[in-house]
């Protein structure tokens, strides 16, 4: 069952990470795209950052890589539709990074199923 809902958040991450930046580049044009895009970065992503890595905290032997692929997810993402190689987009994905570890490590932490048991 843990199988069927990590493929479930990886297609979530790829919608959120991948698809959302494709749709603000493509159809919101001028100041209207620039507001998404402020609204992704400093709302959606790090919001799904955290309860991404609350998830993966459920289950942390086999779900660990869910907050890297999505930090993965979202620098690609950015550099395919933004600015390819920009070091500015590092920083977002370095601080998406952190914020679903932390949640993941914290999700671990609190759980019933301690991962090194």
């Amino acid at each position: 069952m843990m199988k069927k809902d990590a493929g479930w958040w990886l297609a979530a991450s790829a919608v959120i990470m991948l698809a959302l930046p494709w749709m603000a580049v493509t159809f919101i044009k001028g100041d209207g795209g620039m507001a998404v895009c402020f609204l992704l970065f400093y709302a959606v992503n790090p919001v799904y950052s955290l309860v991404a890595g609350t998830f993966a905290g459920r289950d942390g032997r086999r779900l660990w890589s869910l907050p890297v692929i999505s930090a993965a997810l979202f620098l690609c993402g950015t550099w395919l539709f933004f600015a390819p190689g920009e070091s500015a987009f590092l920083l977002y994905a370095a601080v998406y990074l952190v914020l679903g570890m932390a949640a993941f490590a914290l999700s671990l932490a609190l759980g019933s199923k301690p991962w090194l048991r």
